[in-house]
């Protein structure tokens, strides 16, 4: 944050966020793409299984802490220099544009969503091509994971989630 700051002062800073336990998954799925030989899910997510110690050294988990990554950037920019959306909706076209102080010209009548990867994307531009979407390496089914696994990392994550919540002013529905 320190550097961006320093670069400039007035940066307007989007932030787009999912719930952490999917994004975990999701960040899993595109390491596993890579290399299908990494231990499970489960192996990495977890210190101790039997206990249910989760290890926030492993990436996949430490990124979804939300809350402790925005006290650093707070350290430099004031909440009115964010605009906080979830990667899921549709709907923060409007907002994105009225943050940036753009003319609303993007509506979400020029999005559809696409079942298959499971997110908006693009519709066909009059008398243009095909419609756009993320390339083939987003989208993809996520592995199967133990309800049980799921439901430990929503613990773990629920008291960073609440702060999240209060730090931003809004609730985007993760518990």
């Amino acid at each position: 944050p320190r550097r961006i700051y320093n670069m400039s002062r007035d940066t307007k800073l989007i932030v787009v966020v999912r719930n952490p336990v999917t994004r975990a998954i999701s960040d899993y799925t595109q390491t596993l793409s890579k290399n299908p030989a990494i231990p499970s899910f489960q192996a990495l997510a977890f210190k101790n299984l039997s206990t249910g110690l989760i290890d926030t050294s492993w990436s996949a988990v430490r990124i979804g802490i939300y809350a402790k990554h925005l006290d650093n950037w707070l350290q430099y920019f004031p909440l009115s220099k964010f605009l906080f959306v979830s990667g899921g909706r549709l709907g923060p076209c409007g907002r994105v544009q009225d943050f940036l102080g753009l003319k609303r010209v993007v509506t979400d009548k020029h999005f559809y969503f696409n079942e298959t990867k499971g997110f908006p994307c693009l519709k066909k531009p009059e008398g243009g091509s095909k419609p756009r979407c993320l390339g083939k390496s987003k989208g993809r089914p996520h592995p199967k994971i133990d309800v049980q696994v799921v439901q430990r990392l929503r613990e773990f994550y629920r008291p960073f989630n609440m702060k999240f919540y209060q730090m931003t002013g809004q609730d985007f529905g993760w518990d």
